[in-house]
């Protein structure tokens, strides 16, 4: 299957809701139950190894999931005691691409270093080791894996706090893609987050629904057997949650060279998303640019209040590669 059909495919069965459900707020305690977990439990870290970047460490380690398993991650640690400011990661799931893991954001966490971030990059559900995707669109592991990846990332914040050298306040999130989508739940679920950045992925079902490539989807695969899923999952709307994400502040990063997140599409994701929140649209395809990178590094630095990068540094940064599509 090429990669932008499997992109969305991605993002639509990462917005679905149920078109006869009477809306909710994020703040409804039935929606909320959905991505609770047993924050007391042990973290399980295990350190795997060490690598010296000058005063930047970059420790490979793993944790435990609380839906199962391990979530493998990287965990970069700049010098000095603290307390620093933290980023989680989370990464595109392009399918060809060799940076659909916790690597797609490992250069820019190790630039940022040594303006006081501590950063967390892991692996999501669906690119660990051993996982056998579903390829039927309609299946509970596609929204199992989601509630996972929502959850780990929570407990990722647990991982945090328990070092002595985080400053609590000053906790952001970047997602690329399906975690952007990821991001827009964590946005009304999760308050520890001080803000997010929200790259190029689908914010809101109302949105989607609307769509003529959704409505043909629905028809595609059969419009009732699709209706019965949707209302099974009517609480996986992210629009429901990224409405709510105040006082958090969200950036919105889109590219204008896509076809179903297009320009259009992306303004009225923006419109969805609570105050305060800042949006810009890129020349650029799915991975987005260069400028897109020094504009987050930027609002990073505001909000975590990070001395500032060296534009050197920035440029330094590699170029996130996307393949052509399979």
């Amino acid at each position: 299957m090429r990669a932008a059909l499997r992109l969305s495919l991605m993002i639509l069965m990462t917005t679905i809701v149920a078109l006869s459900a009477a809306p909710v707020r994020s703040q409804d305690a039935e929606m909320l139950r959905h991505f609770d977990y047993d924050a007391k439990a042990p973290l399980g870290i295990k350190d795997l190894g060490v690598e010296h970047r000058g005063g930047t460490a970059i420790y490979d380690i793993a944790y435990a999931s609380p839906k199962g398993g391990e979530v493998p991650a990287y965990l970069v640690v700049p010098t000095g005691r603290g307390p620093f400011a933290a980023v989680i990661w989370g990464h595109w799931y392009w399918s060809n691409s060799p940076a659909r893991n916790r690597t797609e954001f490992l250069e820019e966490a190790v630039a940022l270093a040594p303006s006081g971030v501590i950063s967390l990059l892991t692996d999501g559900p669906i690119a660990r080791p051993g996982h056998v995707e579903n390829e039927d669109p309609l299946n509970d592991q596609r929204m199992l894996d989601l509630v996972q990846q929502i959850v780990d990332m929570r407990r990722g914040v647990d991982l945090l706090l328990a070092r002595r050298d985080v400053d609590p306040k000053r906790i952001a999130y970047v997602g690329h893609s399906y975690n952007a989508t990821v991001g827009g739940f964590l946005s009304g679920i999760d308050r520890r987050f001080k803000a997010f950045v929200l790259m190029a992925g689908g914010l809101s079902d109302e949105v989607a629904l609307k769509t003529p490539e959704f409505q043909a989807y629905r028809q595609k695969i059969g419009a009732e057997r699709f209706d019965v899923f949707q209302k099974k999952y009517y609480w996986t709307d992210p629009g429901k949650y990224v409405s709510h994400a105040a006082p958090a502040f969200v950036f919105l990063q889109f590219a204008t060279q896509e076809n179903f997140l297009n320009a259009d599409r992306a303004r009225q994701f923006e419109a969805i998303v609570s105050q305060p929140r800042r949006f810009k649209l890129y020349d650029a395809p799915h991975a987005l640019n260069a400028e897109a990178r020094r504009d987050r590094l930027g609002f990073l630095a505001e909000q975590l209040k990070l001395k500032p990068l060296p534009s050197a540094a920035i440029a330094s940064i590699p170029e996130l590669f996307q393949p052509p599509n399979q």
